[in-house]
């Protein structure tokens, strides 16, 4: 067995130097996988608030100009159509149809229903105004619904509440921030005095 000389003794780094450099070194990954990790779920965020805000607009700008997705062709606003009248006539089921059946075609259920599918979708697409869009395109969701109760495929749960939770979800985490104008947004005046234009 080797005797340690006076010289190695003296030259060799104290133990705790040698396990301090080893956990540094072990949460320097660390960080950096959560930063990577970070990073990719602002993306994702982005690019879901991106596809929401698309739906939305999409409904209004097919119901605006009868594209022929949804809404039968010429039966479009523009034409003199109801954005609202065949879903909420032909549509509707469950304890709240007699109520949405009463609305329908009413002229300011269609203008109140398309300024939301226009605003929803512009400031979600947009970055902007996240939580009066999230609470307001989660409203709408909830809304529609309940004109569909229960949903065809399970006794409670559908795509309406799943994505009103979704906006939930990006009105609370900054989304608008990535592939968005929110950080613009919020810096102006009135946002900060305000804390719902956030």
């Amino acid at each position: 067995m080797d005797r340690l000389t006076e010289e190695d003794i003296m030259t060799a780094p104290p133990l705790s130097t040698h396990r301090a450099t080893r956990l540094d070194s072990a949460g320097h990954a660390t960080a950096t996988r959560a930063s990577a990790q970070a990073s990719w779920a602002r993306w994702l965020s982005a690019a879901v608030r991106i596809s929401l805000g698309w739906i939305f607009l999409w409904a209004f700008l097919d119901k605006l100009f009868s594209l022929g997705r949804a809404t039968v062709d010429g039966r479009g606003w523009l034409d003199g159509g109801s954005p609202t009248e065949g879903f909420l006539t032909k549509g509707t089921a469950g304890p709240f149809k007699g109520a949405y059946e009463s609305i329908a075609g009413a002229g300011w259920a269609d203008a109140l229903f398309m300024a939301g599918l226009l605003g929803i979708g512009v400031a979600l697409i947009l970055g902007v105004a996240m939580r009066i869009a999230a609470a307001s395109g989660a409203l709408l969701l909830v809304i529609m619904w309940t004109a569909v109760l229960p949903p065809a495929n399970n006794p409670f749960m559908d795509d309406h509440l799943i994505y009103a939770m979704v906006l939930g979800i990006l009105a609370l985490t900054g989304a608008g921030h990535t592939l968005g104008l929110g950080r613009r947004w919020e810096a102006l005046p009135i946002v900060p005095r305000i804390p719902a234009l956030r």
